[in-house]
C-alpha cells in the first residue's frame, strides 16, 4: 500500500513540475504590443515624447525687419536639443495687455528646406493673424533655411514636432507673451506636427486651426494618400526622408503588419487626450492632400465628444487661396478670439 502511495505521488509531483514550465513559458511569449511598450521604446511613439522634456530657451531677437501698419516684425532665434532654430517674430504695436499679448505659434507645410526662407512663403496668412491682435511665430524647423540640424520631416521623426515644442516653451517665457494664451495653426504637414503637438501636451495649447492637414492615420498615410499633383523633392531630401521611413518599416514591420506598434506612433490613437478646441479647414479641390484626412479626423475628435468644427470650400485648392481665402482666415481669426481672447476685442 505505502509503494503505490509513493508511485502516486511521484506521478503528481512530475505532472505538477510540467505545468509549471509550461504556464512559465507561456508567460515569456509576449504579446507584440506588450513588446513595443516595454523592450523596444521608439522616440516617435506619444508615450516616449511625453516622457521627454521641451525646456526651450530664451528667445533671441537676431534681425529686426520692417514694421507692418500695426506690427513689429523680426528675425529671432530659440534652441531645440542644443540645435539652433530660426523662426518669424510678430508683436503687435500698442499697449501690451496686462499678461501680455495671446500667441499663434506658426506651423508651416511643407517647402523644400534647402528653399525655404524665415521671410518668404505664408505671407499673408502671417499677417491675417498679427494684424488682429496676436504675436506670430513661425519657426523654421531644423534643417530648414539657416536652421542649424537635419530637416528630418514630421511623419517618420519627432524632430518637428521637437522643434515646436521647444517653440512653445520659448514663447511661455518671453516677455511680451501671454503664457495662459498660446494657440497653433498648421497647415499641410503643419497640420500634422500641430496634431502630434496637441496629445503630447494637451494642457498648454488653448486653441488650434489645422488647414488641409496631413492629419490621416499611418494607413491613411500609407495607402490612402495619393497626389494628383507630382513632386518630386530634391535627391538628398528624399535620402533622408526615406531613410527615416525605412528603419521604421525595417524594424517593425508596415502599418498593416504591426498596427500594435503604429498605434502607439499615430496622434489619432491618443485623440481623447485632447482637450484643445480644434477647427479644421479643407478645399474640395485640394489635390495635394486628401479632403477626406480633415473629414477622418473630424468624425473622430466628433465622435468622442471634443469640441471641433469643419469647414470646406467648394473649388479651393490646398492653400484655400482664391475667393475662398478671406473666408476661411476670418474664420479662423474668430475661432481664435473666442478661446484665447474670450471674444475680447
Amino acid at each position: 500500500m505505502n509503494k503505490y502511495f509513493y508511485i502516486a505521488l511521484i506521478i503528481i509531483l512530475i505532472i505538477s513540475v510540467k505545468l509549471s514550465l509550461n504556464i512559465h513559458n507561456n508567460n515569456d511569449k509576449s504579446t507584440p504590443q506588450s513588446v513595443v511598450q516595454k523592450a523596444d521604446q521608439n522616440p516617435l511613439q506619444i508615450s516616449v515624447m511625453r516622457q521627454k522634456s521641451y525646456p526651450g530657451s530664451d528667445l533671441i531677437i537676431e534681425q529686426t525687419l520692417e514694421n507692418d501698419s500695426n506690427y513689429h516684425q523680426y528675425v529671432a532665434s530659440y534652441l531645440s536639443e542644443g540645435l539652433k532654430i530660426y523662426g518669424l517674430l510678430t508683436i503687435p504695436l500698442g499697449d501690451k495687455p496686462k499678461n501680455g499679448w495671446p500667441v499663434i505659434i506658426f506651423n508651416h507645410g511643407y517647402i523644400p528646406p534647402s528653399q525655404y526662407r524665415t521671410t518668404e512663403r505664408y505671407v499673408t496668412y502671417v499677417d491675417g493673424f498679427a494684424r488682429n491682435g496676436y504675436m506670430v511665430f513661425k519657426s523654421d524647423y531644423r534643417g530648414n533655411g539657416s536652421s542649424e540640424g537635419q530637416p528630418e520631416g514630421a511623419y517618420y521623426s519627432p524632430a518637428y514636432a521637437t522643434d515646436v515644442l521647444n517653440a512653445l516653451s520659448s514663447l511661455k517665457k518671453y516677455k511680451d507673451a501671454d503664457p495662459g494664451r498660446i494657440g497653433m495653426w498648421g497647415h499641410s504637414m503643419g497640420g500634422n506636427i500641430t496634431l502630434r503637438s496637441l496629445v503630447v501636451d494637451p494642457q498648454d495649447i488653448k486653441a488650434a486651426v489645422i488647414w488641409g492637414g496631413v492629419v490621416g492615420t499611418y494607413d491613411d498615410l500609407t495607402n490612402n494618400w495619393q497626389r494628383k499633383v507630382t513632386y518630386q523633392p530634391p535627391a538628398n531630401e528624399l535620402a533622408l526622408r526615406n531613410r527615416y521611413r525605412q528603419n521604421l518599416t525595417s524594424k517593425y514591420g508596415t502599418p498593416k503588419d504591426n498596427p500594435a506598434f503604429w498605434n502607439t506612433i499615430d496622434p489619432n490613437n491618443y485623440l481623447s487626450d485632447i482637450t484643445t478646441p480644434t477647427e479644421l479647414h479643407a478645399g474640395r479641390a485640394d489635390e495635394e492632400v486628401p479632403v477626406a484626412f480633415s473629414q477622418g479626423l473630424f468624425d473622430r475628435l466628433k465622435g468622442i465628444g471634443k469640441t471641433v468644427e469643419f469647414y470646406t470650400y467648394s473649388g479651393a485648392d490646398h492653400n484655400i487661396s482664391g475667393s475662398s481665402f478671406n473666408i476661411a482666415m476670418q474664420r479662423s481669426i474668430d475661432f481664435f478670439d473666442k478661446y484665447l481672447k474670450g471674444g475680447e476685442l
